[in-house]
């Protein structure tokens, strides 16, 4: 065992003396040991629950025969740091995350890792911090929160963004906005739609690095506790036949995650986070396997923000099973697969059950939409890419003036004081990986937008990115960023911006000429941060054209 590094022999009889000090037995001594990774905190709902998950994940470890040392790693809230400077940390946070995982194996030589997870970037930060670990190992996500419910509405924490801005119009009352905000999240767990949280923990399940079926089982649900003492289980079979991730994970593995991504509308920071977790894994992707796949993959899964149904209702109709299932009869998707149990995809969706008379998921024969969520434009204004959730816009082209703005806050007061006209093209730049740093989501105006009732008319080009509640036609991950002189960076109030998505088209109206003459003029704008983990971020952090991923 790798922990025996730590715990036999001689010379270690120190290391043995601290760890008797804190209840290891001779028992103890002799079996494999995990590290458990809890991204918990008590600083929002995602995540509020994992102390409680990680005692029964410790339960069914020992069960199993394994001794499980418990860990913390931070975990930031998307949805209370939007809108704010705070949102800086959150892009940021995904590598802290993976570097803690990997941290900890290291540390301690442990046999196995697994990563508790919940807010968007746990997720693929846990998933990061597994693979480099290279031992064998789970990703566990806490589950998606119940939907809040206001007369005979479903609500999500999306419902609020958006109340913010039919508030804003005068569409709705304080006291209505009020009522909305009391009772939009109940309880704990992950926001609750087809949101970064869920789009990846459903991408976690068809990679294999979390059991088939757990993701989906919603944080407050029954089952959730006894699903995790049994993932205990399903850990020590991966250390008996040491299956590690690197044995199983492929490069069809990914184009299969990135399949279920573009059949449920997922969000667009699924982009980003597969091709960081692919590099860790040594494998090659790039922004034209999205578009490639999403082409040719049909929407199936009626969820929101695009769609009707929030997270609990798809595993109410069979969850994360049903998709793959359905993914794979319809050839989208490879069930030859492996996973983490050793078991194939096909294997694992052998004895789903689907609810008789569920309106959620589809066949491919009945798809919502005839090609996939995700799309990859590319043109003058972005020439190394930016992508698109096609599921959340009816609208293909768009042409219009641009609406300059330099951060995120001062287009949130021009949306809040109705300075946005149909037809505008709202851009919001030197908030990419670099410029913010840490290329901060943009959901508190797309969803202002659209709750004033001008979603369908105006479009956003911004470097930013957004959060998977974000619809309509908002164009992010534009690279070359703002920052290091990307064309977005010389944009001026009143350009023509022309978009179409049928072409893959981003493109800005301004000849040659009078583009290299700006670029000219133009000065890189002084980053705010200049010692410490932002100034280190900004300076090592990649383009998103390559998942934001830090440079080695």
């Amino acid at each position: 065992m790798k922990s025996d590094t730590i715990k036999q022999g001689s010379q270690q009889a120190p290391a043995r003396a601290m760890l008797r000090a804190i209840g290891i037995g001779d028992a103890e001594f002799k079996i494999p040991w995990v590290g458990i990774v809890n991204t918990w905190t008590e600083g929002m709902p995602c995540n509020f629950h994992l102390r409680d998950l990680a005692e029964d994940l410790k339960k069914g470890c020992k069960e199993a025969g394994i001794h499980p040392f418990e860990f913390g790693a931070p975990a930031i809230s998307d949805g209370i740091s939007m809108g704010t400077p705070g949102m800086r940390a959150s892009l940021v946070s995904r590598e802290v995350i993976a570097d803690s995982v990997e941290l900890v194996a290291q540390g301690y030589m442990y046999d196995a890792m697994v990563a508790l997870v919940a807010c968007d970037k746990t997720n693929p930060g846990g998933a990061m911090g597994l693979i480099r670990s290279n031992v064998p190992g789970l990703v566990l996500y806490g589950g998606s929160i119940a939907p809040g419910r206001l007369g005979d509405k479903n609500l999500t924490v999306v419902s609020v963004f958006e109340a913010v801005g039919q508030h804003a119009a005068g569409k709705i009352t304080d006291a209505e906005l009020d009522a909305v905000e009391r009772v939009a999240i109940p309880g704990a767990g992950a926001c609750g739609g087809q949101y970064t949280a869920n789009t990846m923990s459903m991408a976690l399940e068809v990679l294999g690095l979390s059991p088939v079926g757990y993701n989906s089982i919603p944080a407050t649900a029954p089952e959730k506790k006894e699903a995790t003492r049994k993932a205990g289980h399903v850990l020590m079979d991966a250390i008996q036949n040491n299956r590690k991730p690197k044995d199983f994970l492929t490069r069809q593995s990914f184009l299969n995650a990135i399949a279920a991504v573009s059949a449920t509308g997922g969000s667009t920071n699924a982009v980003l986070h597969l091709l960081a977790i692919a590099k860790e894994a040594g494998i090659h992707l790039e922004l034209k396997d999205f578009d490639e796949v999403s082409k040719r993959t049909p929407v199936i899964a009626n969820m929101r923000p695009w769609g009707v149904y929030t997270a609990w209702e798809l595993w109410e109709a069979g969850g994360i099973p049903l998709i793959i299932k359905n993914l794979i009869d319809g050839g989208m998707i490879d069930g030859n697969q492996m996973t983490v149990t050793g078991k194939t995809l096909a294997q694992e969706v052998e004895g789903v059950t689907e609810t008789e008379g569920q309106q959620v998921v589809v066949t491919r024969e009945h798809a919502f939409k005839p090609t996939g969520g995700l799309l990859v434009l590319h043109g003058n204004l972005a020439p190394d890419g930016a992508v698109l959730k096609l599921a959340g816009t009816e609208r293909h082209e768009h042409t219009g003036p641009a609406r300059v703005f330099d951060n995120e806050q001062s287009a949130m007061k021009a949306v809040l004081t109705k300075q946005i006209n149909h037809g505008d093209v709202v851009v919001i730049r030197y908030v990419g990986p670099k410029g913010a740093p840490g290329m901060p989501e943009m959901l508190s105006v797309t969803s202002a937008i659209v709750g004033e009732g001008i979603g369908e008319h105006v479009a956003m080009v911004t470097d930013g990115r957004f959060s998977g509640g974000t619809k309509g036609l908002m164009i992010g991950h534009v690279s070359p960023e703002a920052q290091v002189g990307g064309t977005i960076a010389h944009i001026r109030e009143g350009d023509i911006i022309h978009i179409n998505c049928d072409t893959g088209l981003l493109e800005l109206r301004v000849d040659e000429a009078t583009l290299a003459a700006r670029a000219k003029e133009w000065v890189a704008p002084e980053l705010e941060f200049k010692t410490g983990l932002f100034a280190r971020y900004a300076k090592l952090v990649s383009s998103a054209k390559y998942g934001a991923i830090l440079e080695d």
